[in-house]
């Protein structure tokens, strides 16, 4: 069941749910608006290889913006911290975002119960576009569990900046 815009402040003002900063007029009928962060990974290795450490650069997003090409990805986190242990999060795409032709999110949208901090992006364009430090970027809806909760730590959990990849095993 996901919670409404109403039951979101509620569960924000009893601690369930943590957004900081939080502003009460972010919240919209069933999900809270997020902001870009200011800072960007793009990846310069010419293939990814999970078994490798992946070469990248941190771009500082500033108030010129960044021009994303076509077919151009980069890894970015949102201005806010959110999490919850009562709740599950899920990541969307704020529909002018996505009528701009810029995706938020390839696969990853779903954040484990007790997991707290920025959330990462996942920008992909299919169009030039350019982006802004504090712009409407995403939004978060949060979910009841139903069944026994046994939370586990996110390993992108607790980060300020966009991650890259981690190394995999793949014995």
């Amino acid at each position: 069941m996901i919670l409404t815009g109403q039951e979101i402040l509620k569960q924000v003002q009893s601690t369930h749910i943590k957004i900081e900063p939080f502003d009460a007029k972010r919240i919209t009928t069933n999900a809270y608006d997020l902001k870009l962060g200011t800072k960007l990974l793009k990846y310069t290795d010419e293939t990814l290889d999970p078994k490798k450490e992946p070469n990248f650069e941190i771009i500082e997003l500033t108030e010129e913006g960044y021009t994303l090409k076509p077919g151009e990805f980069l890894l970015a986190t949102t201005a806010e911290s959110v999490g919850s242990d009562a709740y599950v999060c899920k990541l969307h795409s704020k529909s002018g975002t996505a009528r701009q032709g810029l995706f938020v999110h390839i696969t990853a949208d779903l954040i484990e119960l007790g997991t707290f901090g920025t959330l990462s992006l996942q920008l992909y364009a299919t169009l030039p576009v350019t982006i802004y430090p504090n712009q409407d970027i995403a939004q978060i809806t949060f979910w009841q569990p139903k069944g026994e909760i046994s939370s586990k730590q996110s390993l992108y959990a607790g980060t300020e900046e966009p991650k890259p990849y981690r190394i995999k095993d793949f014995a």
